[in-house]
């Protein structure tokens, strides 16, 4: 019996890819191949993406033979699932991937922004350990400080139970009801609310089309001018001049961006070299278990091949 051939576009990790090759054939190749890649997806059965490959019309014209895409993470922002479907094309996605890998990340890097800390390399005279303890002198502490979370999904809610155990007090504001059970301590405001009272604002809606622009101007002049701002969701939902000129107007504002629109970055981005921009280059699942959980969504996909229900099919909106 001939084995199915599945596409992998974004390089899965060695033990997902290694599980699916023991029952299909499996070529890594993506749109950067140019007329290889047009001419196996022609003959592919599968395909599997992370982020960078966007499944459209276009793409699916190319693609006679598709029967399943799965997505290793948890944005579906670059899949076209609406069109997947009304060809009988089934998307599958990894929802609970990442979600602690991205609440990790994020406490991170505000650390990086309150807590400032040297790295010892060399040997200090007691002149330079005085002053190196001055100039990394902390000026707030997350203890008190009030976080405020946009997004209250899978993310969100670790999130929020990380900021619980800083001692940090707790806002969200959600489309959904959410029940208390699921809000990880955090207290349900109105946007207002959340955008006036965060020493924190921490980003973590969808990728739906809603959400594109989200961030403006008038959020940031709503929210407090010694605020953090940390966007670990979808680079769309911030325009980055509105977040340079509140960076620029108020002097203890900080803004941490993980993602960013386009990706990578262009040279001439606003928020590229400011001082008080933290940007890193989209770590959120940036670890190699995560790279793992995202990868075993190959399972599906084999599932959907042999004609059985996924455990993870992408919603239905």
């Amino acid at each position: 019996m001939k084995r199915p051939l599945i596409l992998d576009a974004e390089q899965l990790s060695v033990g997902p890819r290694s599980w699916l090759a023991q029952r299909a054939e499996v070529v890594s190749v993506g749109p950067e191949a140019g007329d290889r890649w047009t001419a196996m997806l022609s003959k592919a059965a599968g395909l599997v993406v992370r982020t960078y490959t966007r499944v459209d019309a276009a793409l699916l014209a190319l693609a006679p033979n598709l029967r399943v895409v799965g997505r290793a993470g948890v944005g579906l922002d670059s899949i076209d699932v609406a069109a997947c479907r009304a060809r009988g094309i089934e998307v599958v996605y990894t929802p609970d991937a990442n979600a602690s890998t991205v609440a990790e990340l994020v406490f991170g890097l505000l650390l990086d922004v309150l807590r400032p800390r040297p790295r010892l390399t060399r040997e200090l005279t007691t002149e330079e350990w005085a002053v190196a303890r001055h100039e990394h002198l902390g000026e707030r502490e997350l203890a008190g400080m009030t976080l405020g979370i946009w997004g209250l999904g899978r993310v969100g809610s670790k999130v929020a139970r990380v900021g619980r155990g800083f001692a940090m007090r707790v806002l969200y504001h959600d489309l959904r009801a959410i029940p208390e059970a699921e809000r990880g301590g955090a207290e349900a405001v109105d946007r207002d609310s959340l955008l006036s009272q965060a020493d924190v604002l921490s980003v973590h809606v969808d990728g739906r089309a809603e959400n594109r622009g989200l961030i403006t101007t008038s959020t940031f002049e709503a929210m407090k001018p010694d605020a953090v701002f940390v966007n670990a969701a979808r680079g769309f939902v911030v325009d980055p001049l509105a977040a340079r000129a509140w960076l620029d107007g108020n002097p203890g504002a900080r803004a941490i961006c993980d993602v960013h629109e386009p990706e990578p970055l262009p040279s001439d981005h606003p928020l590229l070299g400011h001082p008080r921009a933290l940007l890193t280059p989209h770590l959120g699942a940036g670890t190699s278990p995560a790279k793992d959980r995202m990868g075993r969504v190959v399972e599906d996909v084999w599932r959907v091949l042999c004609e059985e229900p996924p455990r993870w099919p992408a919603p239905r909106r």
